[in-house]
């Protein structure tokens, strides 16, 4: 199973939508068995997903605090769909984060929990928090590689600058293995010169764009509301083209690595 975080310190940017749209379509039009992680305690990606109440079954009780969770991750994995799973989140996992600074080997958790189901999946997803917490350290150390989604203006800039150098510190410390699959630029509208001027920006920086722009739209709001993605919510959604292609790229990563 190969472990994808998608990350990024700013809020806003489209993290949850992402995950869950790639996560839909690498489970239905590329065949891969999917798990989708949400480690954020404000639980959008669950909220989407899921309609069932998730306290005292998330990934709060398999992770623990500053002792180990009561259930394996086996025990709270939701079935959405074919090919396409959930490991849901709760707001206890707030509580999870306070717990974990005290604990020995905290920054591995996530990874020895995921090590138990690798055999079952081909990929795991893990939707992170807007923020640089323990949770984030988890994810980024439990996972192969990153997908940094990012809306293109320069207060995000400057958000993304601090998160790719936080990335350097994981792979010094943490994770050396990690890798970079690329900044994803979200809610992107051509028409705006300062979105433009943005991805001018990175591309002279060198940073590493992907060839794909999520546009915005409300259809992936509503989308979202009716728990679904803009994929199957509005197949044809310029939105949901964009989706495919992403997902055409991570499906292409996962074949090679």
């Amino acid at each position: 199973m190969k472990t994808v975080a998608i990350a990024n310190q700013k809020g806003g940017t489209g993290k949850s939508a992402t995950t869950h749209a790639l996560g839909a379509v690498l489970a239905a039009e590329h065949q891969r068995r999917v798990l989708m992680v949400d480690i954020d305690p404000q639980s959008s990606l669950t909220e989407a997903c899921a309609s069932v109440d998730t306290s005292g079954a998330s990934l709060a009780e398999v992770l623990g605090g500053a002792t180990p969770g009561t259930l394996t991750l086996k025990k709270i994995i939701l079935e959405l769909s074919d090919n396409l799973y959930l490991a849901p989140a709760d707001l206890a996992l707030a509580a999870t984060e306070l717990g974990l600074v005290s604990r020995m080997g905290r920054e591995n958790v996530l990874k020895k929990a995921l090590a138990s189901v690798a055999d079952t999946f081909d990929v795991a997803l893990i939707d992170c928090p807007p923020s640089l917490s323990l949770l984030t350290v988890n994810a980024l150390t439990a996972a192969d590689a990153v997908l940094i989604p990012t809306q293109p203006q320069a207060v995000d800039l400057r958000g993304l600058r601090l998160f790719l150098s936080t990335l350097d510190n994981i792979r010094q410390e943490l994770n050396p293995e990690l890798q970079t699959l690329g900044i994803l630029p979200t809610f992107f509208d051509s028409r705006l010169t300062h979105h433009k001027e943005a991805i001018g920006a990175m591309e002279r920086a060198g940073l590493p764009l992907m060839g794909v722009r999520i546009g915005r739209s409300v259809r992936v709001a509503e989308a979202a509301a009716n728990g679904e993605t803009v994929v199957t919510f509005e197949p044809k959604n310029p939105q949901a083209q964009a989706y495919r292609e992403l997902a055409e790229e991570i499906n292409q990563w996962l074949s090679n690595n």
